[in-house]
């Protein structure tokens, strides 16, 4: 008998690659493309954003094309609680999240792998950039970086645990975008040529402001910008507008260029600072998910990212008695931010990963 995979299917063409592949492989395949929220819930019409309607044609037209049954699951409550809701709380906290992550944790390998499971299925299928192997001495299912570094997505998969690793597969992992885009091509999807997502998808003109007003039906007070030394330099517009590093936006005529350091929910204060003034070398981190250990009991070397896009850079991780992780960095690192997630790897595996809550104090 052959074996099963849901394939989640967003209507863009690494998904359905990714099913063609399965496909390929000789697996009994079906398409769920997830409904995560109306247009209408993020306030902004705008066709071509993930969750469109012409996202789940795409995805139902590629698999109908393939003779795979595709459906509809709708997810709308559980992504508003477990990532928007979350979003505009870490907001108001002064804490900068990232819903892609939650969203991969909650909705993909969570909520979907549980109805992947009820539909009695072997495998949840994505097109994530990421391999999985099992260490053939250890038993463990390792993450790995894709072969392609330009599209390498473990990072916002560090929170897969073991079962959910031995059941999802990756088929995409192993080759370059330019290969997915030809396979598309080549054999007439209708989203071959269609351009990947850059944005939250739920934000999707980046106006994260006007986004956490109307969500939570509220608007943020004015307050003080002030330098690390307590002198006010101007009025800011509401704290959930700045997030830490940032310079553009401001609205402030200064003498020297100068960036979010810090936002103090307690004074409504954002701090600014220098931009040599955003490096530090440490940072603890909280809901810590192990993938190629099961615990760290002494500092261990590795390397670590701190946001998607930072270039990984050698540290020693230690633990801490509470269950959390101690990062320290050989050289200083920019703009360390509470609420992103700081992943750890030993060269293309990844160890593990959590979420920053501390950072050293750079005022």
């Amino acid at each position: 008998m052959n074996k099963k995979a849901l394939i989640a299917m967003s209507g863009g063409v690494d998904s359905s690659v990714a099913a063609f592949l399965m496909k390929e492989q000789g697996y009994e395949c079906i398409g769920a493309t997830m409904k995560l929220y109306q247009n209408d819930d993020i306030v902004i019409n705008k066709e071509h954003t993930c969750c469109s309607l012409d996202d789940v044609e795409d995805a139902r037209a590629v698999a109908h094309s393939m003779g795979m049954d595709h459906y509809v699951m709708n997810f709308k409550e559980h992504f508003r609680e477990q990532v928007m809701d979350k979003f505009v709380h870490c907001y108001e906290c002064g804490i900068t999240p990232n819903p892609c992550i939650d969203c991969n944790r909650y909705l993909k390998f969570e909520y979907l792998y549980q109805r992947a499971q009820e539909l009695g299925m072997d495998y949840v299928v994505t097109g994530h950039y990421a391999q999985i192997v099992q260490d053939e001495t250890t038993g463990r299912y390792l993450l790995k970086k894709a072969v392609d570094a330009s599209k390498d997505q473990s990072y916002v998969l560090y929170s897969l645990t073991q079962d959910q690793l031995a059941h999802t597969q990756f088929p995409l992992g192993g080759m370059p975008k330019s290969e997915t885009r030809a396979i598309a091509e080549a054999h007439g999807f209708v989203n071959a040529k269609k351009h990947d997502s850059q944005d939250i998808c739920f934000v999707p003109d980046g106006n994260y402001a006007k986004f956490i007003e109307q969500h939570a039906c509220k608007t943020y007070p004015e307050g003080d910008f002030v330098d690390v030394h307590g002198n006010v330099l101007g009025r800011h517009k509401g704290i959930i507008r700045y997030t830490i590093g940032q310079r553009k936006g401001l609205g402030l005529a200064l003498k020297e260029p100068m960036y979010v350091m810090d936002v103090d929910i307690e004074k409504n204060q954002v701090v600014l600072g220098r931009n040599e003034d955003l490096f530090s070398k440490r940072l603890v981190a909280n809901d810590v998910n192990l993938i190629s250990i099961s615990h760290i009991d002494a500092p261990a070397r590795v390397t670590a990212k701190v946001r998607y896009r930072h270039t990984e850079a050698p540290a020693t991780v230690n633990p801490l008695p509470d269950g959390k992780i101690e990062v320290i960095f050989d050289e200083p690192q920019r703009a360390i931010t509470k609420g992103q997630a700081v992943v750890l790897y030993d060269s293309d595996i990844v160890v593990g990963g959590g979420t920053i809550c501390e950072t050293e104090k750079l005022y």
